[in-house]
Formats: C-alpha cells, sequence, structure tokens
C-alpha cells in the first residue's frame, strides 16, 4: 500500500481487496436491468403506488446514515436523489449476516455505485422511500467525493473552486446537481435549434476542420502541420468559405454545428475553442435573416423555459419579438454624443483615444471602429438588439449596402452587453470579393494578425456564380450562458480549457532527514500533507507526534514510536 495514497484511500483500497477476498466482484461486467428512475417515482408514486412495489434502482451513495440493523441512504442517479431503506434481515434473511454487517457497513463508502431492488414506501416524516430486499456492488469508489452539506433543500456548503470544478468537472457533476441540469438545458438549446432549422427544410452539413486556408473570420488560427502530405494546416476559425461553396453547389440552405478554434486571450466570455452554428439560405439578405433570428431565439426561450422572459443575473432579458434595431453609427453616437459617419482614420484613432480606447498603428478604419463600438456601446445593451450597417472596412465578406455609401449590410445581435450573433447579406461578386481579400492582406502587411487570407478556390467557386445569400454566426456557447444564466463560459463547457496545473513545492527527502527526521517517516510526512520543510515546521509538535504515531500503530510499522519532545526539537532547529 503506498504511503502517498491518504488515509481515506488506503482504507478503501484495503475494502477493495476485503471485497475481492470474500467473492464479491467490486467492478461486475454484467447489465444491470433497471426499471425505475428518482424522479418518475418521486413524481408519479403519491398516484400510482402500485407502479412501484418492484422497482429496480441503480445510482451512487451520497449519503449514509447507519443504525445497528437498519440504515438510510442517500441514492443518486441521472435523474436526482431518493432515500434508501436497508433492514438487515430483509438484506440478509438467513443466517448469514455478512452481506449487511460486513459488506453494507464497514465496506461500503459515499461515492461507491450500486443497484437495488425493493418497494417504495412512504415514511412516517412522509418522505418517498425505497425499501431495499436486495443490492449488488456496481462499481467501487477508491476516493473519496468532496462533501456538500445540504439543508432543506438548499447546499451550503458546495464543491465551489471553479479551479478544480472545471478540472475535475466528472467530480462537478457527481456533487453539484444544477451544473448537470446547465449541462442538459444546453443540450435541449442546441435540438431546439436543429428542430427549427430542420422543419425549414435546411440541410445539416459537415465541413472540414483542419483547412489550408484559415477565413471567414477576422481571428488568428492555431497551426499545425499534416506529416503525410507535408503541408501546414489550420484550425477552422470559421466553417463559412466552406458552407458557401455548398450554395454555390446549388443548395438550398445548409447550416452546420462546428467546432471552430481561434488562437487568442481567454477570458470568462472567450475560449479558445467554443461552437457555433453557421446558416446560409439563398436568394435571402440580412433583413430576412433577422426576422428569422428573432423568430428562432424566441422559440428557443420558451422552449427552454415556457416564456419569452429569461433571468440572467440582475437582468430579465425578454425576446419576444421584435427587437430593436439600430445601425452602428447611430448608436455609438446615441452613447458617446459623437458622429463618426464623415470620419477618416486619423480622425477615428484620434476620437478612439479621446474616448480612452486603446489603439495601436496596425488598426484600420474597420478596427478603430468596432474598438469604440465594444468599449463605448456594447456594455449598455441588455434587451436584445440588432446593430445594423457596419462599415465596409469592419467586413471583407459582406455585401456593400443598397443604399448608405461606405457601408454593408450586415448585424450583429447584442444582447446582455455582448456578441451572440454575426449576420451578412453575403458578398457573391468575386471581383469585388477579390479586392476586399487583397486590402485585408495589406493590414496583414501593417501588423494585424487577425486579417483574413486570399483563399483563390473559394473566389474561384464565387466567379461560377453564388445567388443572392443570407448568411449567420450564432455563438451557441454565449448563447447558452444567457439561457441558463451563467456568469462565465466555463460554466457551460464541459471541459473547457485551462492552464497546466500548477505541481505543488515538494522538498527533496535530505531536507527532512537534515532536521532529524528518520527516512521512514517521511513518505507519512507527505500523506499527512507536509510536502515541504517550510509546512513541517509550523506543525504543533505534540499534533505531529500522536498523527504519525497513530499511522505507525494502524500500518503495524515495525519501528520506534516518536516522542513529542523529539519531534519539538527536530522542527525548532
Amino acid at each position: 500500500m503506498s504511503p502517498e495514497l491518504s488515509e481515506q484511500e488506503q482504507i478503501r483500497r484495503k475494502s477493495l481487496q476485503e471485497l475481492i477476498s470474500m467473492g464479491i466482484n467490486p467492478y461486475p461486467p454484467e447489465t444491470y436491468e433497471i426499471n425505475a428512475n428518482t424522479a418518475d417515482i418521486l413524481k408519479s408514486y403519491p398516484e400510482n403506488q402500485d407502479l412501484y412495489q418492484d422497482v429496480s434502482i441503480a445510482g451512487r451513495i451520497m449519503g449514509r446514515r447507519i443504525m445497528g440493523a437498519a440504515a438510510f441512504v442517500e441514492l443518486q442517479d441521472h435523474n436526482g436523489k431518493i432515500q434508501l431503506y436497508f433492514k438487515r434481515d430483509d438484506i440478509c434473511p438467513g443466517e448469514d449476516k455478512s452481506l449487511y454487517n460486513i459488506v453494507f457497513k464497514r465496506l461500503l463508502d459515499i461515492g461507491d455505485i450500486i443497484g437495488v431492488k425493493g418497494y417504495v414506501f412512504t415514511t412516517k416524516m412522509g418522505e418517498i422511500t425505497i425499501h431495499v430486499t436486495a443490492y449488488k456492488l456496481l462499481g467501487k469508489s477508491l476516493k473519496p467525493l468532496p462533501v456538500v452539506k445540504e439543508k432543506e433543500d438548499k447546499v451550503w456548503d458546495a464543491f465551489t473552486d471553479p479551479e478544480q470544478r472545471y478540472r475535475r468537472r466528472y467530480l462537478d457533476l457527481i456533487v453539484n446537481q444544477d451544473v448537470r441540469k446547465t449541462f442538459i438545458k444546453r443540450a435541449e438549446l442546441i435540438n431546439s435549434m436543429r428542430s427549427f432549422l430542420n422543419k425549414k427544410a435546411y440541410l445539416e452539413v459537415e465541413t472540414p476542420i483542419l483547412q489550408p486556408l484559415y477565413g471567414g473570420a477576422a481571428a488568428r488560427p492555431f497551426k499545425t502541420h499534416h506529416n503525410s502530405l507535408d503541408m501546414t494546416l489550420y484550425l477552422r476559425i470559421a466553417n463559412e468559405l466552406y458552407l458557401k461553396r455548398l450554395i454555390v453547389g446549388g443548395y438550398n440552405g445548409v447550416y452546420e454545428f462546428g467546432k471552430d478554434f481561434r488562437n487568442e486571450g481567454m477570458s470568462r466570455f472567450h475560449n479558445p475553442e467554443f461552437t457555433q452554428m453557421e446558416l446560409y439560405v439563398a436568394y435571402k439578405d440580412y433583413e430576412w435573416m433577422m426576422d428569422l433570428v428573432e423568430e428562432m431565439v424566441e422559440k428557443i426561450a420558451i422552449d427552454l423555459h415556457g416564456t419569452t422572459k429569461v433571468n440572467v443575473g440582475n437582468n430579465i432579458i425578454d425576446f419576444k419579438r421584435p427587437w430593436k434595431r439600430v445601425s452602428m453609427h447611430e448608436v455609438i453616437k446615441e452613447f458617446t454624443g459623437i458622429d463618426i459617419s464623415d470620419m477618416d482614420e486619423a480622425a477615428l484613432r484620434t476620437t478612439a483615444q479621446k474616448l480612452g480606447v486603446e489603439v495601436d498603428p496596425s488598426m484600420g478604419k474597420g478596427k478603430l471602429i468596432d474598438e469604440i463600438f465594444g468599449e463605448s456601446c456594447e456594455a449598455n445593451l441588455i434587451q436584445p438588439t440588432f446593430i445594423t450597417d457596419y462599415p465596409v472596412e469592419m467586413s471583407p465578406l459582406a455585401k456593400k449596402h443598397r443604399n448608405k455609401e461606405g457601408l454593408v449590410e450586415r448585424f450583429e445581435a447584442i444582447c446582455n452587453g455582448k456578441e451572440l450573433c454575426n449576420a451578412f447579406s453575403e458578398l457573391n461578386d468575386p471581383i469585388d470579393q477579390r479586392n476586399r481579400f487583397e486590402e485585408q492582406l495589406e493590414l496583414g502587411k501593417r501588423g494585424d494578425t487577425e486579417s483574413m487570407v486570399l483563399d483563390e478556390d473559394f473566389l474561384r467557386a464565387l466567379e461560377y456564380g453564388m445567388p443572392p445569400t443570407a448568411g449567420l454566426g450564432i455563438g451557441i456557447d454565449r448563447l447558452a450562458m444567457i439561457m441558463t444564466d451563467s456568469a462565465s463560459i466555463q460554466d457551460v463547457l464541459f471541459f473547457p480549457q485551462m492552464r497546466p496545473e500548477q505541481k505543488k513545492a515538494e522538498s527533496k527527502d535530505e531536507e527532512f532527514t537534515a532536521l532529524g527526521f528518520p527516512e521512514v517517516w517521511i513518505p507519512f510526512l507527505r500523506q499527512k500533507g507536509f510536502h515541504t520543510v517550510e509546512e513541517l515546521k509550523e506543525a504543533n509538535p505534540n499534533k505531529l507526534a500522536n498523527d504519525l504515531n497513530g499511522l505507525r500503530k494502524k500500518n503495524k510499522l515495525d519501528i520506534p514510536a516518536l516522542n513529542p519532545a523529539e519531534v519539538k526539537e527536530w522542527l525548532t532547529d
């Protein structure tokens, strides 16, 4: 038994071996048949008691109260929790009581997965409970779960450290039921959106994630190398250029739920790997797409919440149609009092600096306007709002505005102070598109690492002719944050990107022996949580001696017991 394991872990491994020696497989291979779940029982039992007199259910032990020959257990399955009642003589009707006295009472732990058979009844306290007549161990837990305390259905001491929750999402899902509900809502959101698009007869497709050229957005890509082809490839930053090729190919409407990757900063609103849905529909424009977005998101809110009104932090956001529509120039003037519509690049740079917006020499007109909008306006837009008619410099893939010189037919939906989606009347003029790409190349030469690259094959596709098309990209993670009232994007991603876990500082064995500690005790010092000499010197000598002597006795170590005075001398040298 490794002394590096905690005391609890060592006890559980000993229990595991004892179970095996009794002929019990702690990880049985066969199917365990289930005919009920906690939610159905709790909901339906009061009115359909006869249906629950022979139930088989499985889940994880989350709590136990043993009272001699009887016990209550809290069992958690994928739907929730229910109380179990164990009675020794029902579990062990014969002379041999070891399945209760030894296995259940001594060798099972909180966190173990069991299957139980029995019948449902209501206790004197009015709690719906399963009276267990037989049980089976289905999976032994070798690590203790974080302690979560609940009182009157309210969690008041939970596994809340975000660092550990995101790294160990499996633990988070076990002990925090609301987290499981968040991800169920996310799945329902995607299903609602997919159903909406399928009913309109749009085709769900898949496009390459590894691309020889990245495009469709202004972002820095992740770069890799394909050994067999001996070529550089990029993780896609958007699906757009491939989906528009399919419109050229003759499909009327295509969409894709895609993982995209952008090699950018991380925050509570940004993850390098994210999910978006992109949709392209032929013979439509951006005004039509605004109507579709309103209709779709309103439906999602109703499907998830039964209402168009959703609580997000301190705000109640109403997705009921119609949403407010305002141009980018108008909204900048509204919140800054400055009309930027006729400004050149130099004037925009001066204006940005006056407004306290950080700028750099690589920024052209489009980037400067985008930064002014982001810093001065975006956070003020709480209710869903369409920001329309962007400067042409900001939108190299959008069609020039039919009436307004220098602008394009583009909108973003802003909600709760953040962008929710981006959409265009798609540029289908191949000559104009080539010119826009070349302007992007010039920005790249100025140092703009997010400028677009020129894609000759995409231009060739446009030269065969693409019909007028409306395109949309909607961030699933951002929408999930709003629909589940989550403050961080990490809360709606099962496994968000994390920095490497920092290893704890650890002193060498020689540093402990230099204090006077015999080498044989060093593994047990580490087991007690003393990984550095500095930590050890903060310890209470009497308690440390008692703890180590306790381990000596428990592990039957053939070494002399420690004297507290001796330990104190080592720690004060």
